[in-house]
């Protein structure tokens, strides 16, 4: 009778696992993809560029894990539009023409919206950004100002809005009679900072939120915030893809991810739908 008993339970246990099991195919099956596959440079995979040297937005972490808000997002709209997530690490200046040559469907690694940009390609503005000036701990040259960066060695990385804006403000200040800066382009920001850290340079230009996770780490004080703020966009160059992801982004906004996303970085959330903002003509 024990041996009964057993028998019949372990069928049970058998029968349970299995519908389980068809459940969790019949659910898998339910998840078509909602971009066709000839919009994607690999059917089935959301592939997106990412240059993860600005913590805490895009970083890799001691263990080699790709972590970050941009990552969570990414991941967030690849699984709402029932695709794989799959990222590249790349250098920013190799971005825009790696998209172009279909290398990849989306440039995820916080792209500064400019007119110049948006007539290149499909851009969604979901984030705002401004820039920081980095300094060694204590702020030893005393800068309180961006006047006080005249004559100063500055690192940045090559290509990006960042180096752009600089460049810019050192114009307008030379412009005065101020002494001109020292910029200096790297490949990242890893190795802006690096230099920084080593005394090659005596500041690093970046964005707020990168500024303020390195001052939250101890490692270097923010001596300057919120220069040039400015939209901040997610990049393609397929259309139906664009359009996809807008979609995702109202969903997001309704069922309130978007905003709790935004809040939990310390980012101010877009209160209008969320709308590709290029190309234009």
């Amino acid at each position: 009778m024990k041996k009964s008993i057993v028998n019949l339970n372990l069928r049970n246990s058998l029968a349970l696992l299995g519908a389980l099991s068809m459940t969790a195919l019949a659910a898998a099956q339910t998840c078509t993809p909602k971009v066709a596959a000839s919009d994607l440079v690999k059917p089935g995979t959301l592939v997106m560029s990412t240059n993860p040297t600005l913590p805490p937005m895009q970083f890799v972490d001691s263990s080699g894990v790709l972590k970050g808000m941009r990552i969570t997002l990414g991941d967030e709209i690849a699984k709402r539009l029932c695709l794989k997530s799959e990222y590249i690490k790349i250098e920013f200046s190799a971005m825009v023409p790696g998209l172009q040559a279909g290398r990849w469907d989306m440039i995820n690694t916080g792209i500064f919206w400019t007119e110049e940009r948006a007539k290149l390609m499909q851009m969604i503005q979901y984030e705002a950004q401004a820039i920081s000036i980095s300094v060694g701990k204590g702020n030893p040259l005393k800068i309180t100002k961006p006047e006080d960066l005249a004559g100063r060695t500055l690192g940045v990385e090559l290509g990006g809005f960042e180096e752009r804006k600089i460049k810019e403000l050192d114009q307008a200040m030379t412009a005065k009679g101020l002494k001109p800066m020292n910029i200096r382009t790297f490949d990242n920001f890893a190795t802006a900072f690096q230099a920084l850290r080593a005394g090659q340079t005596e500041a690093t230009v970046t964005i707020d939120s990168t500024g303020a996770e390195y001052a939250k780490r101890g490692e270097f004080d923010r001596a300057l915030s919120g220069l040039f703020p400015t939209p901040v966009a997610i990049a393609f160059k397929n259309p139906n893809l664009a359009n996809a992801v807008v979609g995702v982004f109202n969903d997001m906004q309704k069922d309130g991810s978007y905003a709790k996303l935004m809040a939990d970085y310390g980012l101010l959330a877009n209160k209008d739908p969320i709308k590709i903002n290029g190309p234009t003509k």
